[in-house]
């Protein structure tokens, strides 16, 4: 329980490219709703938002950012070899919006997978640069260049744990959220080499999805399927369709939270 009376709360923020701004929506409708963010976890896109919101962006100024950073900000293209983005700016930019924060230091308990190719496993950050981690989790294969640190190879979070509901549940999570961008039902036609990639990976992790879908408590699936992984210029669609998925999941929350002890009254409309 924490002070408000509450189970604590944790969010687990999947992967999926440019779906991933749905991510903000969805923090927005727990402020909103005054349902506060206990522990978070984050893979992928879900680790640089939950990397902001834990260190003090609101989901307004992320939805602003969003809207107006221009891709020369924070895409670096390099010579391919190992990867087609260098990684550089977008690592930079990270450290300069968490302001070079270490996992100690942030507002709210953090945790940020990744996969490191040499161990071939699941790597969770919890310590160090918030911005380290998450330019290793954010590394999809063959579009970022890996990032190396302390002798490992890492490439995305999303290759393993697409929803890091157990990082969540590590920290201290009693009601764990677990938000799935990436999922789509739909046939979409790839229009880019990251949608290639990540339409892969989404066919790859199915079976391990379902691990993350059992162990959440609330699993909140925004209907992204006609926004492409690679449309970064829709982020404040993709925000809307988070926010409105997580009011509609809003009961479900709320009655989850008194299932766990919630002391605290919640009033639904």
């Amino acid at each position: 329980m924490n002070h408000m009376g509450l189970p604590t709360i944790g969010l687990a923020l999947g992967s999926g490219g440019a779906r991933g701004f749905a991510h903000i929506g969805v923090l927005r409708a727990l402020d909103e709703n005054g349902i506060p963010v206990g522990v978070l976890a984050g893979s992928s896109m879900g680790a640089l938002v939950a990397a902001l919101y834990a260190t003090g962006t609101s989901p307004a100024m992320m939805a602003g950012l969003a809207s107006q950073l221009r891709k020369r900000y924070w895409l670096d293209f390099t010579v391919p070899k190992v990867g087609l983005i260098g990684g550089t700016k977008i690592h930079q930019l990270m450290m300069l919006l968490t302001h070079s924060a270490e996992f100690s230091q942030s507002r709210i308990p953090l945790a940020i997978v990744s996969t490191e190719l040499v161990q071939r496993r699941l790597i969770t950050f919890t310590t160090g640069l918030i911005a380290d981690a998450v330019r290793a989790s954010i590394s999809i294969p063959g579009v970022f260049v890996p990032f190396i640190h302390n002798g490992g190879v890492y490439v995305d979070g999303g290759v393993l744990e697409r929803v890091p509901v157990m990082a969540a549940r590590s920290l201290g999570g009693e009601v764990i959220l677990g938000v799935d961008v990436a999922s789509n039902p739909r046939s979409v036609v790839p229009e880019t080499i990251l949608d290639v990639i990540l339409q892969s990976l989404d066919i790859m992790q199915r079976p391990l999805l379902q691990v993350g879908v059992d162990a959440a408590d609330v699993w909140i699936e925004p209907d992204l399927g006609n926004i492409g992984t690679s449309h970064f210029q829709r982020a404040a669609e993709a925000e809307q369709i988070g926010y409105q998925a997580t009011i509609d999941k809003m009961v479900q929350i709320k009655h989850k939270l008194i299932e766990k002890g919630a002391s605290r009254p919640f009033h639904e409309d």
